[in-house]
């Protein structure tokens, strides 16, 4: 079957009693089991039966499933939030001593993960240009953890090469664990360009519409027993797992992916090449324009589709306040891939709190305005952003 085929029809794990076609939701905590040798085997992973709703819930666990079959994975794991997804992975893979080796150009709280909260319990942060190959190989040494990026920097838009990064990290016998919140794993293929491990925010595409907060580990088993070491010991310490409504939502919204992220791609390479006309936008950062320098990669790692952020660039920071203020439409507001367009000025929201160096090396400028395309008619977006320019 094709992927948006497979979305709504993968087979539940067990026959519902009343036969329902909708995945249930299993709102409890705890599983009754009818011998004491089926919940010992349930509670130390001899089982796939439920056994606590902090590790294993029916609903979660289907939503898992179907995502593990869409991207041809060993194992999935469903966290409560991307953020939560992204420490977890990090946490079990590295240890006091070992470094990660990744880039400046991270979202904030990534960024502020790797190199502030993770060196506190003796992770070292190695931040290179992940784009210069020779700065990446020789900061990975015996013992680093692993390359840590995004497929597509939030907000630099920035593209590295993914099959020469993996082919640096194997050759050290690194992994490789690749934020691709940016493009749904149903449009490209992570592990064909040598990505052991994904972390996603299943808040954006997946959830449909931004309904609900959620997060992703797909593992592709390269990584020895990631998946059982997340569920066995993150999940069990940490306790991060999805909540069974979260992925019943996340369910639905998996269903209608492929349809909702075609529109929105489209919607933000119309709104790119439209935008570049405007006198008074000085740059449209979109790797879907042509004559984007990162066009012709993305091209190849990711297919015909761009993904549905992109940045434009005003005259200075008073330009971006005010455009923000005079938008109609398009909703002032963080969270990328809801339905609706969305736009927030980075520098003074989501990097506000780091100082003005360190957002000038990490390429966050006062300049920049992110903006998120959603469902809406393109024209309607481009009216109301060009509008909000000349006002």
């Amino acid at each position: 079957m094709k992927k948006q085929t497979q979305a709504i029809h993968v087979p539940h794990q067990r026959r519902d009693a009343y036969g329902s076609l909708s995945m249930p939701v299993y709102h409890t905590a705890a599983y009754e089991f009818d011998t004491a040798a089926e919940m010992a085997d349930a509670f130390c992973g001899r089982s796939d039966a439920p056994d606590y709703s902090r590790v294993t819930n029916p609903t979660v666990t289907y939503f898992e499933n179907k995502v593990c079959q869409l991207a041809g994975a060993a194992g999935v794991v469903a966290f409560s939030s991307g953020m939560a997804a992204i420490s977890n992975t990090l946490l079990c893979l590295s240890a006091a001593g070992r470094n990660i080796v990744s880039s400046r150009h991270l979202f904030g709280n990534t960024c502020s993960l790797i190199s502030s909260t993770l060196p506190r319990f003796g992770v070292e942060a190695r931040l290179v240009d992940l784009t210069h190959l020779e700065e990446v190989e020789e900061a990975i040494d015996s013992q680093t953890a692993c390359v840590f990026m995004e497929i597509i920097t939030n907000p630099q838009m920035e593209v590295a090469d993914i099959e020469a990064l993996a082919a640096i990290a194997h050759k050290k016998g690194v992994p490789l664990v690749a934020d691709t919140t940016m493009i749904p794993f149903t449009q490209f293929d992570a592990h064909s360009l040598g990505v052991d491990v994904e972390v996603i925010s299943s808040t954006k595409y997946l959830s449909g519409g931004a309904t609900t907060i959620g997060g992703l580990v797909i593992d592709y088993g390269t990584v020895s027993d990631l998946t059982k070491h997340l569920r066995q010991e993150m999940l069990m310490n940490f306790g991060a797992y999805m909540t069974p409504h979260v992925a019943y939502m996340q369910n639905l919204g998996l269903e209608t992916l492929d349809a909702r992220y075609r529109v929105q791609a489209d919607n933000a390479l119309r709104v790119a090449r439209a935008l570049r006309e405007v006198k008074s936008i000085r740059r449209v950062n979109y790797i879907g324009l042509e004559d984007n320098p990162f066009y012709a990669l993305s091209r190849r790692q990711f297919g015909a589709t761009s993904g549905a952020m992109l940045t434009i660039d005003l005259a200075d920071y008073e330009a971006c306040m005010n455009f923000i203020n005079c938008l109609q439409l398009v909703r002032r507001a963080t969270n990328l891939f809801d339905n609706k367009t969305l736009a927030i000025h980075p520098a003074s929201t989501i990097f506000g709190n780091f100082t003005a160096k360190q957002r000038q090396e990490m390429d966050v400028l006062d300049t920049t305005i992110r903006l998120s395309i959603g469902l809406e008619d393109s024209e309607d977006i481009i009216a109301d952003i060009i509008n909000a320019c000349q006002a």
